[in-house]
C-alpha cells in the first residue's frame, strides 16, 4: 500500500452517470488486475474504494457510478485537482490460472477491472472472450474498449434493448471457455458460481471501512475461514466461497 498524490488528467461522462477519470501520480504500488485504490474527498471522513481500470505509465484510470454523495462530488472534479489517494489495495487475480482461453464477466460497475485484466491475459498470448451484462442499452459502456484491445466481446441486456437478451449467465452457456473471472453485484457472482463449468475467480464488494484491514468492517466467512474483503479479497477462488442464504 502507498499514500500519494494524484492530479486529474480528465473526468469524463461514459453514460448518465458513469464516468471515467484519468489521473496521474505514483501507481507503483499497484501489481495486479483487479486491485483497488481508496480516494480521499474533502468533507468527508471514510475513503471512497474505486477498482483499477486501467494503467498506462504513470497514468491510472478508474471508471465509477456517481450513486452517493463522495461519487457525485467525485463527477464534478476537474483537470488540476489533486486528490489524496491510497493505492495497491487488496489481492487482485491471478492470472497464472488462467489456462489458455479464459472468459471474463463483468456486471455494471464491474466492468471496469476486467479491461486491464483483459489487456493483461492478452500479452500473454491468451484468447480472451469478454462478456458485459447491463439492464438496458443506455447503461452500456466499454464495449468499443474491449473490441479494440482484441477480445471477443459479447455484451446483454436485461431487457433485450442490445445484444443478447438476459444476464451474463445467459451468454456464458455459449462460450468455450478454460477459466472464468467475474466481477459485479453479488446476486450475478452468485449466478455465475451456478452456472459456470471451470474454476474461476471472483470479485467482491463490500463497504469498507479502512481499506487495509485494520478496521476487520468487512470481513466474510469463507471456507477457510474469515476474510476481509479489503486485504485477502476483493478477488476470491471459486471453491472458496461460502454463500449466505
Amino acid at each position: 500500500m502507498k499514500q500519494s498524490s494524484f492530479t486529474v488528467v480528465s473526468n469524463t461522462s461514459l453514460t448518465d452517470n458513469v464516468y471515467k477519470m484519468v489521473l496521474q501520480g505514483d501507481v507503483s504500488a499497484i501489481t495486479a488486475p483487479g486491485q483497488f485504490v481508496n480516494l480521499k474527498l474533502e468533507g468527508l471522513y471514510l475513503r471512497r474504494p474505486i477498482s483499477v481500470c486501467d494503467l498506462d505509465g504513470d497514468k491510472l484510470t478508474i471508471v465509477y457510478k456517481a450513486v452517493g454523495k463522495g461519487t457525485e462530488q467525485m463527477s464534478r472534479m476537474t483537470a488540476g485537482e489533486k486528490l489524496d489517494i491510497l493505492t495497491g489495495l487488496g489481492n487482485g487475480y491471478d492470472l497464472s490460472l488462467s489456462g489458455e482461453k479464459p472468459v471474463l464477466l463483468g456486471g455494471g460497475v464491474g466492468v471496469p477491472p476486467m479491461y486491464l485484466l483483459a489487456k493483461e491475459l492478452l500479452k500473454q498470448g491468451k484468447k480472451v472472450s469478454v462478456i458485459l451484462g447491463f439492464n438496458t442499452k443506455s447503461e452500456i459502456f466499454y464495449e468499443e474498449e474491449f473490441e479494440k484491445l482484441g477480445c471477443n466481446v459479447t455484451v446483454t441486456t436485461v431487457d433485450g434493448s442490445f445484444g443478447t437478451k438476459g444476464f451474463v449467465t445467459t451468454a456464458l452457456e455459449g462460450v468455450d471457455y478454460s477459466y472464468f473471472y467475474t466481477c459485479g453485484p453479488e446476486p450475478m457472482l452468485k449466478a455465475v458460481y451456478k452456472a459456470s463449468n471451470t474454476s474461476g475467480q471472483m470479485s467482491f464488494e463490500k463497504r469498507m471501512g479502512c481499506g487495509f484491514g485494520a478496521c476487520m468492517g468487512c470481513s466474510c466467512k469463507t471456507l477457510t475461514g474469515y476474510k476481509r474483503i479489503c486485504k485477502e479479497g476483493p478477488v476470491m477462488k471459486k471453491e472458496e466461497i461460502l454463500w449466505e442464504d
